[in-house]
């Protein structure tokens, strides 16, 4: 059965089980809309802006745990998106940000509406996708998806010409994860890397846990909590990790960095193994590299990733 190219990505949404698309019409986009309307297999949440549009998307996959996903048009729609994206990207929140693109002969030359939306998206995504051949977009999609829910996280964009929605394709969506060469995620811990830590934290004089938003996000809140309790080690959190452990705790030496607490810095500061949980080492945190490192420390990381079916 022959299926635009529209049809197609409505499909691939449908078959990817997604509940609310979060968007803002336009031109590139509007047969993807006509598709919408007419297989009315989930919610299109209409936004008054694009930035908004990610910003809901992103929100939805942090509460549901699963794939938000956003509809934007080209040149200024998806340039109004950078900023959702952005965020997405710095929290590891897994997103499929659909946007329209000018048609494959108008690209690169200074088209009504068009922008390198590859180009500009690169420092702020996880993968970016331009489409140029409809047989490819189911593929496509799949991959974003997976690409968007496996190992650490991130928003994934597609970028769709317009005459690729009008062109029309045999639909045959895959079934199975798709095999990406370049992307193989590591998802199991290495053993020896484990011992090692263990070893390193057994010997450890003033060792001390730090753990971020990742944890809230993975649900690992209970784990953490038994680990540090079994350790004696303290604790500290930043802000996107407050709530992840109990604040009552006595071992809870309360948030660290520029807003934290004297204690938490001051722990952290003079620490000789820092256990890093869900979380980065920004300026925030840390102030100054350079003084951080002052006093000689050990430091492991310990990131909490999703397996490689966005399904398992």
């Amino acid at each position: 059965m022959q299926l635009s190219g529209a049809q197609i990505i409505v499909q691939s949404l449908k078959a990817e089980g997604v509940e609310y698309v979060f968007g803002y019409p336009g031109g590139a986009v509007i047969e993807i809309y006509d598709a919408i309307f007419q297989l009315n297999k989930f919610k299109h949440i209409l936004t008054r802006h694009e930035q908004a549009a990610v910003h809901a998307a992103d929100a939805y996959a942090r509460v549901s745990g699963k794939v938000g996903v956003a509809l934007v048009t080209s040149g200024p729609g998806v340039t109004n998106a950078l900023t959702g994206i952005a965020t997405a990207y710095s929290d590891s929140i897994p997103l499929v940000v659909i946007s329209g693109q000018v048609g494959n002969s108008l690209i690169g030359t200074d088209a009504f509406q068009e922008v390198d939306t590859v180009g500009i998206t690169r420092p702020c995504v996880k993968h970016n996708f331009l489409v140029t051949n409809v047989n490819e977009l189911a593929e496509t999609i799949k991959k974003a998806f997976q690409i968007a829910a496996s190992g650490r996280p991130g928003p994934v964009v597609v970028d769709i010409p317009k005459d690729v929605t009008q062109a029309m394709a045999k639909f045959s969506y895959p079934q199975e994860d798709i095999f990406i060469r370049s992307y193989q995620p590591v998802v199991q811990g290495h053993i020896g890397q484990i011992k090692k830590a263990i070893q390193m934290l057994a010997s450890a004089k003033r060792p001390i846990v730090y753990f971020g938003g990742g944890v809230v996000l993975g649900n690992a809140s209970e784990e953490l909590t038994k680990f540090v309790r079994m350790t004696g080690a303290p604790c500290t959190g930043t802000l996107m990790g407050l709530g992840a452990y109990p604040s009552s705790d006595r071992q809870f030496l309360g948030m660290l960095g520029m807003h934290g607490t004297y204690e938490a810095n001051l722990a952290m500061q003079n620490a000789d193994v820092v256990l890093a949980v869900g979380a980065r080492f920004d300026d925030r945190v840390v102030s100054v590299p350079s003084k951080f490192l002052k006093k000689p420390k050990k430091s492991f990381i310990l990131m909490l990733t999703r397996p490689a079916s966005p399904n398992a």
